[in-house]
Order: structure tokens, then sequence, then C-alpha cells
């Protein structure tokens, strides 16, 4: 029996995808829930299960085409089975003749080691990927591995189409530069006592908890501490007028291979220290194996960069519009500071927040940043809201 196989139903805010690629081809065997291909939309990396184990009969749409919803792909032969090819007698040989070593499994292993960005890259710039060594995890076969072999010792120009996400993320960054008066203003901040803080919790942190205690809690807990006094930074401009949110969805953002992704703290100020160090968790493994959802990425009233995770010591990040603001964190570095009249050397930390100026004013700014600072200064703060 014969099974069509349609593009999913997207989300209502979007209105196609491109279909990235094919893991199967007409004629292979396929598995029921066994992925046939990716989609990529504006956002995230949609995969098209098989409904149906069978033999992969027709493709009707090829990877690279623009797709709709509930549009047809591909047809499944349910219960099918590719005919066996029967195998080729065994030729006699010299008595004395030395048996053939068995071939080298190798290639396929090498193969099997390289995600999809990969492979597609590989097949762009005529690169075996079997003959590259692999710097992921496992000895996996990244993107930037494929495009550091094709460059090696040539001087080589290539052209290939912006993905979905990445002319998405040039987009949005362009409008918000273009429609929002941007301003950053900048802080450092003593990271001291949320580092003794962290030493003396961690394990029993971990242990109760089931997750590390990290920088990303008491940051969160910070914003949202600054956010609640100084609400306009929370806000929004919608035509003339501004749209003051009284809830705090906070925006992570997440660098993945593929681009930029910000995926949402829901209710941020609702959840325990653990709870967002979990979250924060979940949305960097999601990030990795492309299986962030639309809900993950939606929304958001504010949101918070790490550039220190690559060594940034300071940078203007731009704002996720229609959000007003966003924070960024940099590199924790030792660095000789006064501290009572003594100098002394304490992990510092530059923070940037860019601002839309023409709601948030400059004395806003520079207290939102101040506020964050007395708070992981003196993270007790946190407890006693002061």
């Amino acid at each position: 029996m014969s099974t069509e196989i349609k593009v999913p139903k997207l989300p209502e805010s979007v209105a196609d995808a491109t279909l990235v690629t094919w893991h199967k081809k007409p004629g292979d065997a396929v598995a029921r829930d066994e992925n046939l291909a990716d989609l990529e939309t504006d956002k995230v990396v949609l995969e098209v299960p098989a409904p149906v184990a069978g033999v992969l009969r027709e493709v009707k749409v090829q990877a690279g085409a623009t797709v709709m919803s509930d549009q047809l792909l591909a047809i499944v032969e349910a219960g099918a089975a590719p005919a066996a090819k029967p195998e080729p007698a065994a030729a006699p040989k010299a008595a004395k003749e030395p048996a053939a070593a068995p071939k080298a499994a190798e290639p396929a292993a090498a193969a099997a080691k390289s995600g999809p960005a990969a492979r597609r890259v590989a097949a762009e710039t005529g690169v075996d990927v079997n003959a590259v060594s692999g710097s992921g995890r496992g000895g996996a076969v990244t993107k930037s591995d494929v495009l550091a072999a094709a460059a090696a010792g040539s001087r080589v120009e290539r052209r290939v189409p912006m993905t979905r996400l990445r002319a998405r993320i040039a987009e949005r960054l362009v409008t918000a530069q273009s429609t929002q008066a941007l301003l950053t203003t900048f802080n450092e901040v003593d990271l001291h006592a949320v580092q003794e803080l962290r030493a003396r919790y961690k394990d029993k942190f971990e242990k109760q908890h089931g997750v590390k205690l990290g920088f990303s809690s008491f940051f969160v807990k910070a914003t949202i501490e600054a956010l609640k006094r100084f609400p306009v930074v929370n806000a929004a401009v919608d035509g003339n007028d501004i749209v003051y949110r009284e809830f705090y969805d906070i925006g992570m953002a997440v660098s993945t291979e593929r681009g930029l992704v910000v995926p949402v703290l829901r209710d941020a100020d609702a959840l325990s220290f653990a709870q967002v160090e979990k979250a924060v968790g979940d949305f960097a493994a999601k990030a990795r194996n492309g299986s962030l959802t639309m809900d993950d990425l939606t929304g958001g009233t504010f949101s918070i960069t790490n550039g220190g995770v690559f060594g940034s010591l300071m940078s203007t990040p731009i704002v996720n519009a229609p959000q007003s603001a966003i924070l960024g964190m940099h590199k924790i570095q030792d660095r000789p500071v006064v501290v009572d009249g003594q100098i002394v050397v304490r992990p510092m930390m530059y923070l940037a927040l860019t601002y839309d100026h023409r709601i948030i004013d400059g004395r806003e700014a520079v207290q939102f940043l101040v506020t964050i600072k007395d708070c992981l200064e003196d993270p007790g703060r946190l407890l006693i809201g002061i």
C-alpha cells in the first residue's frame, strides 16, 4: 500500500520551509519513524519521519526546494522490501593463493561520523568527507573540518546560498539597527562573591538538584531584579505606544553550527536557581542536536548573550527586535582592583547593555547595569530583594 509523505504542519508564523537534504533515496528501505528528510525554517530544522516501514518509491521534491505545509514530498510503499541481490559465485582459487584480506570499514565509519552540515559542505566543495580528520566529539567530522580541508593549500572562493536561519538572522539584525536608536553602555562586575558561593555549595547543589550551579542562574536572577526596578527595559515599542510587559521571558542566546538561536525561559522570575540551570542546559543540548521547537524560540521580553564563552572581553550586542534591550556577558578575567584601599586581584567581567534609546534613557540604562552589578557583588540581595 502506498503512503504519502507530506510536509508537517508548519506554525502559523512560518509561511514555508526549505527542503535541506534527503537522508534516503528511491529504492531505500525505511523504518517506521526513521527521519527521511530535513526541512529548515527561519528558526528551526524540522524532521520528516516515515509513518510506516517500507521502501521509498518516489521523491516528489528535490533538495533545495521551497515547500509549504502539507505539500507532497514522497511516496513510501508500506511493507515492501527491496529484492535481495544474488551474490555472485566465488571464483575458485589456486591451492596456494593467500586468502584476501577483509576490506577495511574505515570509510563507512567515517561517513557515519559526519553530520548533515558536514556532508552538505563536502558535496559542495568536492571534498571526500571520509578522508577528513574529525575534530568533533568521538572524532566526528564537522562543517569546519570540511571547510578547512577544502581551503588547505589553495586559494578557494565559494559561493553558497545563506541558510534560512542565517538569512533570518541577517534580516532581524539589519531591521533592529535601522528601526531602533541603539546605544550601548558598559560596567564591570566583581564576581568574587559569586565564585565563593558557587565553590561553597556546588557539591551539595549538584547532589540535590542533579545539575551544576553555573553563572547563568545568577545572571538571570540579577537581570530579573533589575527589570522589576526599571520596567521600561522590559518593554517594547509598538507604533507610538510603549508596551509594558509584567512578565519576564528571558531569551538565552545559544551559538550553533547553523547560527545563533535564542530559546526563551518562560516566566523566569518563577524559576529557582536549579530550574534555570536545568533549562539552560536543556536548551544548549537541544540546540546542538537541532531539536529546538518553534515554541522554544518564540517571544521573549529581554535577552542575555554570553560572548565570554568564546573569549570575548567586550562587545556591543545587537537587540533582538522587537525587544528593547540585551545584556552582554563577557570573559571572566583576573584583574587588579582597589578594595577598601588595597590592591587585590579579583575575577572581573565587563557587562554591556545595548538598548533602544527611543524609550530607555541613559540614566535608566546605567542604573539597570548598576543593579545587576550590586546583586552579583552581594548575592544575598537576590534572596531578600534589596
